[in-house]
This record gives structure tokens, sequence and C-alpha cells, in this order.
């Protein structure tokens, strides 16, 4: 299933790379189009580092927390992100750092770990992470961070105010070649350890008792864990923005094709996060074409009636 999920990715990268206000062809790639080579290809690369990310993102703080309700944004990590990210553009510019290359995903990783730090510690109690307590804390968090970044808002100039706006409804439109680079930088090598950790997870989903009985140390896998996981989002929050419920979405499309066995689902989440965020790219550039709709909407669009019949049916279990 995992080859037809990369095969899946390859035709969602070549239909994107073809689609947008200026349709492109095998002969205008061939010929070294400025377009292709410029504006479309780093786009798309982009689509690709961003959906692995969050895609990984949300599967691994599924599993360790074993629960299919938890996501990066919903415990207040992208909101933390998204605070750090918006104060390096507004307030950056007032303290001369501006033309600072790695200001916005270092804003943006420091809140996010921040605001990770803060809802453990919150959320922890006697050596356990109750999952209700913790989706608490990420909601009192997304509404600090909300009306920080509304008190931003509020003292940013005309240009600040339609970055922060288009910013923070999500966007690929920023990608350029440095922006790719960045964007591997942070979160490729973050990814790439995760990947690696399915069986770690398979043993966290046993519980934390077991799990040491088995040679493990919760504890410090855990914030291993989360320490990455916070990376990744800071790193795509920096660059596209808030794209809501993708980290919700995709482990559980996986689990449907796949398993449950993380071995396999890690890989397959960041496949087909890659793909399907290119997609909802390619769909937000060509809706309302030659205007671009923010890609947060088409994302929030899909995720949020998934999220409610995830509600929905864990009501039903618990009944």
């Amino acid at each position: 299933m995992t080859r037809w999920l990369f095969v899946g990715l390859l035709l969602a990268a070549a239909y994107a790379l073809s689609v947008g206000s200026v349709p492109l062809g095998i002969g205008d790639v061939l010929g070294g189009n400025a377009v292709f080579f410029t504006i479309r290809l780093p786009r798309v690369v982009l689509g690709i580092l961003v959906g692995a990310g969050l895609g990984v993102a949300g599967a691994t703080m599924q599993g360790i927390f074993r629960n299919p309700l938890v996501d990066p944004g919903l415990v207040g990590i992208s909101s933390g992100a998204a605070l750090g990210a918006a104060g390096a553009i507004v307030l950056g510019a007032r303290l001369g750092l501006g033309r600072v290359t790695w200001l916005l995903p270092l804003a943006a990783f420091g809140m996010a770990l921040l605001a990770m730090q803060l809802i453990l510690r919150l959320a922890r109690t006697d050596g356990r992470t109750p999952v209700a307590t913790l989706l608490l804390a990420g909601i009192a968090i997304n509404a600090l961070a909300a009306s920080q970044i509304g008190f931003l808002t509020f003292l940013a100039n005309d240009a600040q105010l339609r970055t922060l706006t288009f910013w923070t409804l999500g966007s690929l439109g920023a990608a350029t070649w440095p922006a790719v680079t960045i964007t591997a930088m942070f979160s490729l090598a973050p990814v790439l350890f995760l990947l690696r950790q399915g069986r770690t997870l398979n043993l966290l989903l046993l519980g934390e008792a077991e799990a040491s009985s088995l040679g493990l140390s919760p504890v410090r896998v855990v914030r291993r864990m989360l320490v990455l996981v916070t990376l990744i989002v800071g790193a795509s929050v920096a660059i596209a923005g808030v794209l809501a419920f993708v980290g919700l979405v995709v482990p559980h499309l996986v689990r449907i094709l796949v398993g449950a066995d993380h071995r396999r689902l890690l890989p397959a989440a960041a496949i087909l996060g890659a793909g399907l965020l290119v997609l909802a790219d390619a769909l937000a550039r060509t809706v309302v074409s030659p205007a671009e709709l923010p890609l947060g909407i088409v994302t929030a669009s899909v995720g949020s009636p998934f999220f409610l019949a995830l509600l929905v049916r864990e009501r039903r279990r618990l009944a």
C-alpha cells in the first residue's frame, strides 16, 4: 500500500506542477520555463516537506498519547509557533532584526517549545498525562496565543498586516528555494528520525509501565519526540502559516489503509500528508483563479467535519 501511496504522491506532484494561472506542459519544462523552476517547482517541494512533516508529527503525537484526537494544532503547539512567527513579523523590524533570515523559524520553534512545555506541565498529573486534561490545556494555550496574535495585529503597520492576514490563513505562496532550504534544514532531520521510531511508538501503546519493563525510558523518549515534533511544526508554521487539521486527518486515513503498526504507519503518513497538501495547494491555486484561496481554508474545510465525525464516533464508543 505504501508503494501505491508513493505513486499517488508522484501523480499529485505532476498535477500540481502543471496547473495554475499559467498552465505548463512538458515542452515548457524541457525548455527551462522560468515559471516552472522559480515558482511552481519550489512550491510543490515545499508542500511535500510541510505535508510530510505535519503527517509524521500528527501520527507521532497520537501514538505518544494513545489517542486519535491529539494533534499539534489542538494541543496548542501550532498556536505557540504562530505566536512566535507573528512576533518576528511585527516586532522584528522594530528591534532592527527584520533582515535576519533565521528569525522567523527560530521564533516559531522557540514559542512552540515554550507552549509545549507549559501544556505538559499543566496536563501532567501523578506521572500521567490524561488526554482530556491535555486537550483542555491546549484549548487554553490556543486562546492565549490567539489573543496575543490579535494584539500584535493591532500593532502592525499596513505591510505587516497584509503579511499577517495571509500568513495566519496558511499559504505556500512564499515558496522560494531559500525558503525550501530553511524548511528542510529545520524539519527534514526530525522527520527522518521519527520515521525510525515505529517500534518505540508501538511499545508506548502498551502503556508506560509495560514499556519500562521492556527496557524503554518513556519519559525521556516522549520528551525527545515532542521536541522533534515541535521543531517540525515550528518550521512548517514559520514558512507556510497555520494549516489546521493536517496532522489529525492524515494519520486516521493511513490507519484505514495500512493498520496501526507505526513501522508502516509513519512512512505512509509522511507520503499521504505530502500528497494531500500538494493537492490542496493545487486546489487553492485553481478554484478561484487567477486569485488564490488561502491554503488553511482548504485544510480546515476538510478537517473540521472529519474532526466532528471523530468526536461523534468516540462519543458512541464511550456511551
